[in-house]
């Protein structure tokens, strides 16, 4: 018999689920970005290693699960619907911090459901692999919110974030 709660494993299921929406919606941004109608190919470029790294995330609490003896369960992933005829980069960074917002309050949660279940493993697991990676990639979105605010609409200002964008 398994030691793994119930709680810990549905919440887990979810959290998987949501690293795999995130992912799909970072990948979205980088088809947009990646359009030669759009052409900011660096940004584009960013956005595709984000998605990349919201699949890692959800392949490792797969793993996770897997070991504990829960059983995975993916849900369907909504669609995610952006008016993209007037998609900016100023947007789609607000896109990007809002999502990484919600992973972090969902780990935040799957931790109190760990930590209510007496699982010091499984709170370990979120703190060392999640938490601080979640708070740096969020003060990082904030630096080119931030930059991106001083930059206005200028086709120019944004042409060059992308061209001197450090991902």
């Amino acid at each position: 018999m398994s030691t793994w709660s119930v709680n810990c494993v549905n919440a887990v299921n979810k959290q998987i689920n949501l690293e795999y929406y995130a992912s799909y919606v970072y990948h979205y941004l980088f088809s947009y970005f990646d359009r030669d109608s759009v052409g900011l190919k660096n940004i584009a470029k960013y956005f595709d290693k984000c998605s990349l790294e919201e699949r890692d995330h959800a392949h490792k609490l797969i793993v996770y699960q897997n070991k504990r003896g829960g059983k995975v369960i993916f849900s369907n992933i909504n669609t995610h619907t952006l008016d993209d005829s007037n998609l900016g980069l100023l947007q789609s960074f607000e896109i990007a911090l809002q999502l990484e917002q919600d992973v972090y309050d969902s780990l935040l949660s799957l931790h109190k459901i760990a930590e209510n279940d007496s699982d010091p493993q499984c709170t370990d697991f979120i703190e060392s692999e999640y938490l601080e990676e979640q708070i740096d990639a969020m003060n990082e979105l904030r630096v080119y919110i931030s930059q991106l605010k001083l930059i206005g609409d200028s086709g120019h200002g944004q042409w060059h974030f992308n061209d001197e964008f450090n991902d």
